[in-house]
């Protein structure tokens, strides 16, 4: 059955014969001549008992002592940009696929593992690091795992249910939850018996109001719910949930649980990322050596052609700011991070290693990396032929620029666009992780929240891109001062952040609002000579600012049209604004006008505001 609950059709069958297939609860039975365990007609109740009827479907092979297990994952908790950003259908199941030994089940060898989503085919890197992270789990818990073992966990779990039990502190539990929408993805206990001591004919066990609380039975070193956990409890998402329920519903509890942080961990060796502003958006390698060679080997590194033929204007702005970063005055201090690029020649070393950065012959290579306006107007391999020829390690710079992008930009339609910032360049910028964006949530509803400009130098970006927007107030990365303290500093003014964005004047020098007036009329009055709506940037003369919401507790703290957050919790990017080869933005405009608050709504309200 597919996840519809509809058959196999010969296309999904993968070849194999469809005489020899047997559907289970489909056909009723199974070929006479095999023997199908117990344990796993238990286990698979279990599931459907747990999640639902559609939650599993099974596969079985008339000749061979195989049976093929597909349990899918609800994923519809995923915010919709969290979702476009992980390249993830959140509409559509996530299916692991285990085949097990049909008449040996956990007695058997260990089962293999597919993830996949039906409808999304190609370019579904979180299926391969979710494969790995499960695969990991599969086979430590093989190490212990037996039919007769699983027997006797489970007997422990109707023993719970008798009224000699636990079933007291089970209730007292409960008030710890709260009350969720109906989700296949979050279990209906429906145990008679339970039914009748809470006495509810139905009950929907909720997600923790913090997430990161758990209820536990009997043994209080494993979960009875291994919901999403909160990643500011390090390693909670690593807890093995409760074997009480079978091994298919445990694996589904640990698949739940991990696949909401897949962005905090290494997607190679599964290892906590640090970073100094906590983690990202998008999950990313990590920087020890033997990850980025075996990323680099895995073919698991985002294809340059599709993210150039997909968002050529977003490659454009990656390139351009890596530009500006490489070719800065400061760039030991603001290129960061350095480039980790396998040599192609010798997959065995790296070109390009952060711990013997070598300025030069990255710029070389950057200097090789043809436009993107070029690229898009041939053959894309053979536009890598001729960047091979330039440079052998041009191509690969361009890969890395492409993949260690950790934050979601998507180019806005015109339809889309905030009109005052008088610039065709527009972007939706979302950096923040899942959990970081619940906690803003949270506090919103708390303190509620406004919007605000923080403009920094382009060379900057390069790095917030990648390690989010930082505190930088007394570190090396500071460069206007912190006269107000340390902070994220944001302004409702264009014209400041305009100021720290080096618009209208030399690269580290901030023009006065005076100045940028002036130069603001004077461009509308000179002839274009060229589209104002061009799609790519014409020039290396480049300054932008984000536009920001930002929480309006008594932790923001006003000096006039300068604010400074010190809580970087409370700041989320969501627009991105480019301006060229002496372009200027309108000085005059205030986030707080209602006129301007009403603009920002119409274009943010189906981009961030839908959940």
């Amino acid at each position: 059955m597919d996840i519809k609950g509809q058959f196999w059709n010969d296309d999904d069958s993968e070849g194999d014969n469809e005489s020899e297939e047997f559907l289970y609860g489909v056909q009723g039975s199974c070929a006479a001549d095999l023997y199908r365990h117990p344990q796993l007609d238990a286990d698979i109740e279990a599931v459907k008992e747990i999640y639902s009827e559609n939650s599993v479907s099974i596969r079985e092979y008339g000749t061979i002592d195989d049976v093929d297990i597909d349990l899918h994952i609800n994923i519809s908790f995923l915010d919709e940009e969290v979702s476009t950003a992980w390249k993830v259908l959140r509409t559509e199941p996530i299916v692991l696929r285990l085949r097990f030994s049909l008449s040996q089940y956990l007695d058997g060898p260990e089962p293999s593992i597919e993830v996949f989503q039906p409808s999304n085919k190609e370019g579904f890197g979180l299926g391969l690091q979710l494969k790995k992270i499960l695969g990991m789990f599969t086979s430590q818990q093989w190490k212990h795992l037996s039919n007769d073992f699983l027997k006797t966990q489970q007997e422990k779990r109707h023993s719970w249910f008798k009224a000699s039990g636990t079933i007291k502190k089970f209730r007292a539990g409960l008030s710890i939850f709260s009350p969720i929408p109906k989700s296949p993805s979050f279990p209906i206990i429906q145990d008679s018996m339970l039914k009748g001591k809470l006495g509810v004919p139905e009950l929907r066990v909720g997600r923790l109001m913090n997430r990161s609380i758990s209820c536990t039975m009997k043994n209080p070193k494993v979960e009875v719910f291994g919901y999403p956990p909160s990643p500011q409890v390090s390693g909670h998402c690593k807890n093995i949930p409760t074997l009480e329920f079978g091994f298919l519903v445990q694996i589904m509890k640990y698949a739940e649980q991990r696949i909401p942080t897949l962005n905090e961990y290494c997607v190679v060796c599964d290892e906590q990322h640090v970073f100094q502003n906590g983690s990202m958006l998008k999950p990313a390698v990590c920087t020890r050596e033997l990850c980025v060679f075996s990323f680099y080997t895995l073919g698991v590194m985002s294809g340059a052609a599709e993210e150039v033929a997909t968002g050529a204007e977003v490659v454009d702005l990656l390139v351009a700011m890596c530009r500006a970063a490489l070719e800065s005055p400061r760039k030991s201090i603001i290129f960061e991070p350095y480039p980790s690029v396998v040599d192609p020649t010798d997959p065995k070393t790296l070109a390009f290693n952060p711990k013997k950065k070598n300025y030069e012959r990255l710029q070389k290579a950057l200097d090789s990396v043809m436009s993107i306006r070029e690229m898009t107007q041939g053959s894309y391999l053979e536009i890598k032929k001729q960047m091979d020829k330039l440079d052998p390690l041009a191509h690969p710079l361009l890969q890395w620029i492409i993949s260690s992008n950790r934050s979601h930009i998507v180019k806005l339609p015109l339809s889309r666009q905030l009109k005052f910032m008088h610039t065709s360049h527009q972007f939706l910028l979302l950096s923040s992780p899942p959990a970081k964006e619940a906690r803003f949530r949270t506090a919103k509803k708390l303190y509620g929240s406004t919007f605000a400009f923080h403009g920094s130098h382009i060379e900057n970006w390069h790095s917030i891109l990648r390690n989010g927007l930082v505190n930088a107030s007394y570190t090396k990365l500071q460069l206007h001062g912190a006269a107000y303290g340390k902070g994220i500093y944001l302004s409702p003014i264009s014209s400041i952040s305009f100021g720290y964005s080096g618009m209208g004047k030399g690269q580290h020098r901030m023009p006065s609002k005076d100045e940028l007036v002036q130069r603001y009329n004077r461009m509308n009055t000179i002839p274009q000579t060229r589209s104002i709506q061009s799609r790519f940037l014409q020039s290396r003369n480049l300054n932008c600012i984000a536009l920001c919401e930002v929480i309006t507790s008594k932790d923001l703290q006003k000096h006039g049209n300068i604010w400074v957050c010190p809580v970087s919790d409370h700041v989320c990017t969501r627009f991105f604004f480019v301006y060229e080869d002496g372009q200027v933005g309108d000085a005059n405009i205030n986030t707080q006008d209602p006129k301007i608050q009403k603009e920002i709504m119409r274009v943010i309200g189906t981009q961030v505001y839908t959940n």
